[in-house]
């Protein structure tokens, strides 16, 4: 039996999930991304908890590439407000690369 793609990343995800864990001090960057758009989330997994969240679709203009790294600036500014300093980055099972990585590297800046 052969597993689909996102099969494939839903398993990838779990085992990072094992591992992972946010706080309210230190919240889980969680990212998903669709074909179209990309959205993260600053979660407290102790409190169950959405602290802040992001996502593409505000704006349509520039490439995906663009898009993410707007996306990664907006989540940071929104950390900063709440008093997040430091975050845990949970890429979801995708590959850290493109988009992924765009956005992560948008919000350390």
């Amino acid at each position: 039996m052969t597993l689909s793609q996102s099969q494939k990343r839903i398993a990838r995800h779990k085992r990072i999930r094992s591992r992972i864990s946010g706080t309210a001090v230190c919240p889980r960057l969680a990212v998903y991304r669709s074909n179209a758009q990309i959205y993260a989330q600053l979660i407290d997994d102790v409190a169950g908890l959405t602290l802040a969240s992001a996502h593409d679709m505000e704006s349509k203009k520039g490439t995906k590439i663009e898009l993410a790294r707007s996306v990664g600036t907006e989540i940071a500014k929104k950390a900063q407000a709440a008093g997040i300093k430091t975050i845990v980055f949970d890429r979801g099972g995708f590959i850290y690369t493109g988009r992924v990585a765009a956005l992560a590297d948008a919000a350390r800046q």
